[in-house]
Parts: C-alpha cells; structure tokens; sequence
C-alpha cells in the first residue's frame, strides 16, 4: 500500500521508499522516514497535492512523488484531524 492509497483520516507508518536516491533524499529531508506514523489530512479537489501530517507539521506532497512512499495501514490509530 502506498500513501496515495489512504483516505483522508486514515493513517499509516512508513515501511520504505521506493525510487531513485534524489527523490529519496529529499523526502527523508521533508520528515518521511521508515517508522514514522503519517496521516492524510486532506486532497485537493482533483486529487493533487496531498496534504498530511508528519512529526507534528502538515505537508503538501505530489501524488506521483507519494507514490513512492509504502506503508503500514494503522487502524486503531488517533487521526491528526480529530486534534
């Protein structure tokens, strides 16, 4: 399952990322991070960007970038919108 698979409310923990070292890098830099817990707070009206929140801080990711990013589905898990 990939982060682009999650509804908004729902979170995840991260288990890989998987594509080229650049793309790879500069995520890690934004907070993604294998064993961080992420939760998709919102989509934008045609689906691009998703917005979540990671290690306290909402983000504005691509979905072809975000499609890279596996997880874990979490689902007895506190969502970031209920906060």
């Amino acid at each position: 399952m990939s982060l682009v698979d999650l509804n908004p409310g729902q979170n995840g923990i991260i288990e890989n990322i998987l594509c080229d070292m650049k793309l790879s890098k500069r995520l890690q830099a934004l907070g993604c991070i294998e064993g961080t817990e992420v939760c998709i707070k919102n989509r934008a009206p045609f689906g691009d960007p998703i917005i979540i929140n990671i290690r306290g801080f909402d983000l504005a990711i691509r979905k072809k970038d975000a499609i890279h990013i596996s997880l874990k589905e979490i689902t007895d898990g506190n969502c970031c919108i209920s906060r």
